[in-house]
């Protein structure tokens, strides 16, 4: 199974989570949003401190479909651009 883009999981998260995204994620979901791939940059920062940053900033996006993007984000993490 091929892996989704970050951009497209960063579109889903934002659809569910709505308009209360936390302040501290929200420039971190927008920057997921121009991402690829794990191994891709925005700005001076790598994909992977991006996401890492938004994992760290969206402690309060919960629920069922939160659990599951959030998954899927530290599997990105994971797979170190293979």
């Amino acid at each position: 199974m091929t892996a989704r883009s970050i951009s497209a999981i960063a579109r889903d998260i934002k659809r569910d989570w709505g308009t209360k995204i936390n302040y501290g994620a929200k420039p971190y979901l927008e920057a997921m949003l121009d991402l690829d791939q794990i191994t891709d940059n925005y700005m001076a920062d790598s994909g992977k401190s991006v996401v890492l940053y938004f994992l760290a900033n969206a402690a309060n996006y919960r629920g069922p479909k939160a659990r599951e993007l959030k998954a899927e984000l530290k599997a990105l993490l994971k797979t170190k651009g293979k």
